[in-house]
């Protein structure tokens, strides 16, 4: 086993990587052993941490050789102890970037880690480090926010724990947004949108257990994410731009499935209906057009997820107002999902129709001579009594992290890929509605009124002579001729004279 003075005698990357596999893979036997290991494990990749792994990659290389030892594989209830209990006492950047980093990937691998860290009560303590490292190391802040973001969408938080998150935890958050750059594509972005939506989802949920269980607190829990935008909504709108891009961009169905969550609890309440500017809105009905067209019939969740956020958007947000936005393809939309006169869609569920008449209730889409309807999101505030059930039900739907959504376009690619289908199918309408038949031409008519009867069917009959040879069937006689009737004095003849 390398000891500490092999550690300090490391001068090259060939020699860190070589030590690093010699860590790994002696014998441990006795307990003191494996602390040893894994000291001189932690030991090793924090000194290199900053000399040779110069991307989270080359970090996360070193926990696997971890994760794929022997060492692991015969004590992974111990080692993940003693993992875990190092990140709640650890105070250290470089050993605490090595644990995050280990347990991130142990718990993507088997989530019963994430589980075991709630109930240690890893959270309070990663709050607290988020906070206490964000303007110090930046490579550990991140992963300390992925830590975060993948540890509570896994298991719901225990009540002390969601407690601890206060308003500046929130602010803080809104405000590293805001000051990170104008890059979308850098990763230093999402680690801290998630976390908001993560946190979002955990107190969607708390509130809808605290409604049913009559052993929950009087007083339910503030959603703190949706109270911090209420109150301090136009400071913070880089966030509502960052989501609805991650919505556009987004495939994985449980992270779409926390960006509506968090979209419906804005649209429903009163003091972040114009949290968005007009153009995000446009461009978000233009996303959500697009997915649901996208989405294949089996997806009625998410289907429904997305329904049940288009009814607000268009009652309560700018969109309610003239010019009224696309209302032309809403309507469309409407009718291609209900299943009408197109083979595309099947059928749509009992549910999916009730969603869909509350969007086309919304007053702006129904025709002007017809009388408008009442809708389930009305103008103004919503009580409890209209949003607890549909919030409910929003904060129940969830999907495993990492499943994709399946997509229609995606099925057509497939298709051509294989020569089931050629390019030309994909540049066609998604919609294909069944054209009419046509009728029939009319049948002539005689100059007097009666249809003319069809021309009478000539039957060939084979004739054979005696010897069973066919012969010449007898020919037609020949037509009669027309002569002209004599004309006959009236009372000689009965008929008529022509």
């Amino acid at each position: 086993m390398a000891d500490s003075n092999a550690i300090c005698s490391v001068e090259n990357e060939q020699q860190f990587w070589d030590t690093l596999n010699e860590i790994v893979s002696a014998p441990c036997t006795t307990h003191e052993l494996l602390d040893d290991a894994l000291r001189s494990w932690l030991s090793l990749v924090t000194s290199g941490r900053d000399r040779y792994l110069d991307s989270e990659d080359d970090v996360a290389s070193c926990s696997q050789k971890l994760l794929d030892s022997y060492i692991f594989c015969k004590n992974k209830e111990y080692v993940r102890t003693q993992i875990i209990y190092s990140l709640l006492q650890e105070d250290e950047h470089g050993p605490l970037h090595a644990i995050a980093n280990f347990l991130l990937l142990d718990g993507r691998t088997d989530e019963a880690t994430f589980r075991r860290m709630i109930d240690e009560g890893c959270f309070t303590r990663l709050l607290e480090l988020i906070k206490s490292c964000g303007g110090h190391d930046r490579r550990l802040h991140r992963l300390l926010l992925e830590l975060m973001y993948e540890m509570s969408r896994i298991e719901r938080l225990r009540l002390e724990d969601l407690i601890q998150v206060d308003d500046n935890f929130v602010i803080y958050l809104f405000q590293l947004i805001e000051s990170l750059s104008d890059d979308v594509n850098d990763p230093y972005h999402y680690p801290v949108i998630r976390v908001l939506l993560v946190l979002n989802e955990q107190y969607m949920v708390a509130a809808t257990s605290a409604a049913v269980d009559p052993l929950s607190p009087s007083a339910p829990l503030t959603n703190r994410v949706v109270k911090m935008l209420s109150i301090h909504g136009p400071s913070y709108r880089t966030f509502g731009e960052n989501i609805i891009l991650l919505l556009n961009r987004e495939t994985e169905t449980a992270l779409q499935l926390l960006i509506l969550k968090l979209l419906y609890l804005l649209f429903t309440t009163t003091a972040t209906y114009e949290y968005f500017y007009t153009n995000d809105l446009r461009v978000l009905l233009d996303v959500i057009i697009r997915n649901l067209l996208d989405l294949p019939s089996e997806m009625n969740v998410l289907r429904h997820t997305y329904l049940r956020v288009l009814a607000p958007l268009l009652s309560h947000t700018q969109l309610s107002q003239p010019p009224h936005y696309k209302r032309d393809q809403i309507l469309s939309l409407l009718d291609i999902l209900r299943g009408a006169g197109n083979v595309h869609f099947t059928p749509p569920d009992p549910t999916t129709l009730r969603l869909l008449d509350r969007v086309a209730n919304t007053p702006w889409l129904l025709d002007d001579d017809e009388p408008e309807l009442p809708i389930e999101f009305a103008p103004g505030s919503l009580s409890v009594s209209q949003t607890g059930s549909t919030v409910s039900v929003i904060a129940q739907v969830s999907e495993k992290p990492g499943v994709q959504t399946p997509s229609r376009k995606a099925d057509a690619a497939t298709e051509v890929a294989s020569g089931r289908k050629s390019e030309g199918d994909l540049t066609k309408p998604q919609v294909n509605v069944l054209k009419p038949k046509k009728s029939l031409p009319e049948v002539p008519k005689h100059r007097h009124g009666m249809p003319v009867p069809p021309p009478p069917t000539i039957i060939t009959t084979v004739h054979m002579n005696g010897n069973g040879q066919k012969r010449s069937p007898p020919k037609l006689p020949p037509p009669r001729r027309r002569t002209k009737l004599k004309t006959v004095t009236a009372g000689e003849g009965l008929g008529a004279p022509e």
